[in-house]
């Protein structure tokens, strides 16, 4: 059990300075001071600060799919009042770490896709797999919405649509972030519902 309480100190603090740093700023002696352990317990624990980044990408998913993704897309409302649910998380989730820290921090996944998809190999695959799953979010509360024949998703290609949606919902992200401003996102957050890629007729 302290072997385990370890390593997830480990990982939090990784998490917590990388996302208000960035992943080349944030060293391995650093990850280990905020964690309140020794370098040989992190090297116990992970091979190399990539294979850190790689458990702690995949923990950070699982959390946010657990704590918004899982419970807004219940399918138990039109897909698109889903979608705006999830909107709105994302903007209090967001205003609450500009609160604490003063700083708009973006999309902690969007932010080491941006400064290491062109730099690491493994990273940028299991980045484009989160991205992946968390679309799927989208794609399906859109494909409920056109089975169920939503007048407002009719002729939709709701794979590509859903595509789009994370696309924008992410660059609104990193907008604010460089504006430093959560004002930004909940002024251009509601345009997301308004996009559609429909499907091509043959």
């Amino acid at each position: 059990m302290k072997e385990q309480t370890t390593q997830q100190r480990i990982m939090d603090a990784a998490f917590e300075l990388i996302y208000a740093n960035s992943y080349a700023e944030v060293g391995v002696a650093a990850i280990c001071e905020r964690a309140g352990v020794q370098k040989g317990s992190f090297y116990h624990h992970f091979k190399s600060k990539q294979d850190l980044a790689m458990a702690v990408l995949e923990q950070n998913f699982c959390d946010f799919k657990s704590a918004m993704l899982d419970a807004v897309f219940t399918g138990e409302r039109d897909g698109l009042t889903e979608i705006q649910d999830f909107v709105d998380q994302i903007y209090e989730y967001q205003k609450d770490i500009k609160t604490k820290t003063g700083q708009v921090l973006g999309c902690p996944f969007g932010n080491m896709s941006i400064e290491l998809s062109t730099q690491d190999e493994a990273i940028r695959k299991k980045l484009v797999h989160i991205f992946q799953r968390s679309k799927e979010s989208l794609r399906e509360a859109l494909q409920r919405g056109v089975d169920e024949h939503d007048e407002r998703l009719e002729n939709i290609d709701a794979d590509a649509t859903a595509q789009a949606m994370y696309a924008y919902l992410e660059g609104i992200l990193m907008s604010a972030k460089t504006h430093n401003d959560i004002d930004v996102y909940r002024q251009l957050a509601p345009a997301l519902l308004d996009i559609r890629i429909h499907a091509k007729t043959h």
